[in-house]
């Protein structure tokens, strides 16, 4: 089959960012879950697994035959995606019941965690692009997903685990707004929406830990629950106002053609979606689940874009390159 020599130069040239479409997918699969779509939900689920399956089989290629090139990799935030992507494959199989894969998942992304978030920030540098909030993203991903097994399992030691771990998220995303180049609202290629879906799976987070405290369990008191509500009803907020200057910036700044950091778009939406609907839960303010829904919609839309501009990318590079076959056999 003349695709199939081209399908693997391509897989093989992506990037670490390309985890950035398994998260996207999974979050998309988690929104439509929480916005009562169940059926189109499993199906970008099954997406979600196949693309997961094939990052990890990638990832572990590459860890044992390119060690090199591994390392190199490792070093760049998009790395990080591989936690984010395990935590969010992860919180969907809770929902369906699956626990156990949950955990698995869970001792995975935590295993991952600290040896690639140590890696990227060692190099971190002055005015980076958006993918420098991964770091938060990345931290705040096996948060929810503790936090959702905590209220699942009624294990107070997750939560509390959980509780910890958000916070220093939040640590992570100041220290990742310092180094953020303002210019890429205006010129980025799409991992600048990140700053956005970093506060947004942050708000997801707090709402999961709101949710497990009132899981027959007793976590807090009535004090540290306040200050809990405050925080993640401000970083809903806070993402939505980003997602407003983010669209304004896009309207202003046209950059209609595909990059595969565009993924990195729909992963906030998707997850500004999951978060709104999860507040809504957690705080008693139902009126959100409308907006939630449609921004549900919106990450579906975006999604399907940019996977039309994926499979319209992989059709050139697979034809340049038999293109290139035939020229050579001539």
């Amino acid at each position: 089959m003349p695709g199939i020599p081209g399908l693997r130069a391509w897989w093989a040239d992506r990037p670490p960012a390309a985890g950035a479409a398994v998260m996207a997918t999974g979050i998309v699969s988690v929104s439509l879950h929480l916005a009562g779509y169940e059926t189109v939900s499993r199906a970008a689920l099954a997406l979600t697994v196949v693309g997961w399956i094939a990052l990890g089989a990638d990832f572990v290629l590459r860890l044992a035959v390119d060690r090199r090139r591994w390392v190199d990799d490792a070093r760049s935030p998009g790395s990080l995606t591989a936690v984010a992507a395990t935590a969010v494959l992860g919180t969907r199989l809770s929902a369906l019941g699956q626990q156990t894969l949950a955990e698995a998942l869970l001792a995975l992304a935590a295993l991952l965690w600290p040896v690639l978030l140590l890696l990227v920030v060692r190099h971190w540098g002055r005015r980076m692009p958006g993918a420098v909030f991964l770091g938060c993203v990345a931290t705040q991903g096996p948060a929810v997903l503790a936090a959702t097994l905590a209220a699942a399992t009624r294990t107070p030691w997750l939560a509390h685990t959980a509780l910890v771990v958000f916070w220093l998220g939040l640590v992570l995303y100041a220290v990742a707004l310092a180094r953020f180049d303002a210019r890429q609202v205006l010129v980025g290629a799409g991992d600048h929406w990140i700053a956005g879906g970093a506060l947004a799976i942050s708000a997801l987070a707090g709402a999961r830990l709101l949710v497990a405290g009132d899981a027959g369990m007793y976590l807090w008191d009535g004090d540290d629950r306040h200050v809990l509500r405050v925080v993640t009803v401000a970083l809903l907020v806070l993402d939505l106002a980003w997602c407003l200057v983010l669209l304004a910036a896009e309207v202003a700044r046209p950059r209609l053609g595909y990059d595969l950091r565009r993924w990195s778009m729909v992963f906030p939406l998707g997850m500004t979606a999951a978060a709104t609907l999860s507040v809504a839960t957690a705080v008693g303010v139902p009126w959100l689940h409308g907006p939630g829904r449609v921004l549900t919609w919106v990450a579906v839309g975006a999604w399907l874009w940019v996977a039309a501009g994926a499979l319209g990318a992989h059709a050139g590079a697979v034809k340049g390159a038999t293109s290139v076959r035939s020229t050579a056999r001539r």
